[in-house]
């Protein structure tokens, strides 16, 4: 967690969100729970979202990587897909989160990787393969974001939105 990292986002992405007056990073952030559980995103697209979370702090009585910690990373990581895969016209909100928990992590990072499983014009689904630091997978998760249209009330919970965000999205 020292080490300060930048998400690398597509040039398109930035200038549609810059054009909107919303600081990409603080959008596409772990959020607030996110940033307690020590989760920081490393690369953001609509095809491939890379994070990373300590085990430390984020374990069950055992020692071992609580399962709901692999859950915020599964969910964050594929939200954020699906979000980018949305653009500024849509918002992802999750309505199905699946996980299988395969081994157990006492320390290090983890990292978790989403791919997209299918990308439609309503719904979202990404895998979310969640691995240790010797490459060894840790979690599988299944996430199904419901995209819907954005709208102006949108832009109260968007940090860094300018006032016209939700408004300048028709026709985005």
């Amino acid at each position: 967690m020292g080490e300060q990292r930048t998400t690398k986002f597509p040039q398109d992405i930035i200038d549609e969100y810059a054009a909107l007056g919303v600081d990409l990073p603080a959008l596409f952030s772990a959020g607030h729970l996110g940033h307690r559980m020590g989760v920081e995103i490393v690369e953001a697209s609509a095809e491939r979202v890379v994070g990373t979370m300590p085990v430390e702090g984020n374990t069950q009585p055992y020692g071992l990587l609580h399962g709901g910690a692999s859950a915020v990373l599964a969910e964050t990581l594929g939200s954020i897909g699906s979000m980018l895969h949305g653009r500024s016209a849509k918002i992802a909100v999750g309505v199905d989160l699946n996980c299988t928990h395969h081994r157990g992590a006492r320390s290090g990072l983890v990292t978790g990787v989403a791919t997209p499983l299918h990308r439609g014009r309503s719904t979202a689904t990404y895998e979310i393969v969640i691995t240790d630091e010797q490459d060894k997978r840790v979690c599988t998760a299944r996430l199904t974001c419901m995209l819907r249209d954005a709208r102006p009330g949108d832009a109260d919970h968007v940090p860094g939105a300018a006032r016209g965000f939700a408004a300048g999205t028709e026709g985005a």
